[in-house]
């Protein structure tokens, strides 16, 4: 008796479906020397996102910021959290509204309020130490779904990578992005293989974003099967 190179109908089928999943693994977006369009696609509902990153960052509920006042050590706070009010306090002054203004704009402020009153010419400089109110929640297909702090400017792309990548059975084409809107929670959709050939807008993310990648039912059938099917049973003798 000897090993037939032909397997039977399960066989087929399975390495049939590995060589449809090989070849989906292997095929990757093609991209396009030039420029990225930056138009959004209404039929999407993308029509509230863009690419473009703000030139200054607002100071938000939750940020950790430095308040360094020149040669006041008594008047410096290395970090404190701008609370649920967007507030914070100051030695000296006391409470001051922070969110909502930039760093350059609260700089000035603590300056105001420290010349009125206790200094002659005081200089004051503030920085943010964490972004604590920047927060993503990824989720759906990918390798480690949960909720994840991003820079400024991050985009789309950018936070499926925080949550390591797609995973197997992800669907590339299928991405939703919640979002919080004056008229209550909204959901846009994209194409993860087109941003990352550069033919579709990848978005900036705003602070409260959820991303989910949708699952490809092929693949799951396909690991599923495997489950239950041994390998060594695919193949039979005669």
């Amino acid at each position: 008796m000897k090993m037939s190179s032909v397997c039977t109908w399960p066989g087929r089928l399975a390495l049939g479906l590995l060589g449809m999943a090989l070849g989906a693994c292997a095929s990757g977006p093609d991209a396009l020397p030039g420029s990225v369009p930056s138009v959004t696609n209404a039929a999407l509902n993308q029509q509230s996102y863009n690419d473009a990153i703000a030139a200054d960052y607002i100071l938000r509920a939750a940020d950790v910021i430095s308040v360094q006042v020149f040669r006041e050590e008594q008047l410096s706070l290395e970090a404190v959290t701008v609370d649920a009010n967007g507030r914070i306090s100051l030695p000296l002054i006391g409470s001051m509204q922070v969110a909502g203004l930039t760093a350059e704009q609260f700089e000035a402020e603590v300056e105001r309020a420290l010349g009125a009153r206790y200094l002659h010419n005081p200089a004051a400089s503030v920085n943010v130490v964490k972004y604590g109110s920047h927060l993503v929640t990824v989720e759906g297909a990918v390798k480690t779904p949960g909720i994840y702090e991003f820079v400024p400017g991050t985009r789309l792309s950018g936070g499926i990578s925080l949550a390591e990548g797609p995973d197997r059975i992800a669907k590339l084409t299928q991405v939703a992005v919640f979002r919080d809107s004056p008229d209550g929670r909204e959901v846009a959709k994209f194409d993860y293989q087109a941003v990352r050939a550069g033919t579709m807008i990848d978005p900036v993310l705003q602070p409260g974003d959820r991303i989910v990648l949708g699952t490809d039912g092929l693949t799951v059938f396909w690991q599923d099967f495997l489950k239950t099917v041994p390998l060594a049973g695919l193949f039979v003798r005669y």
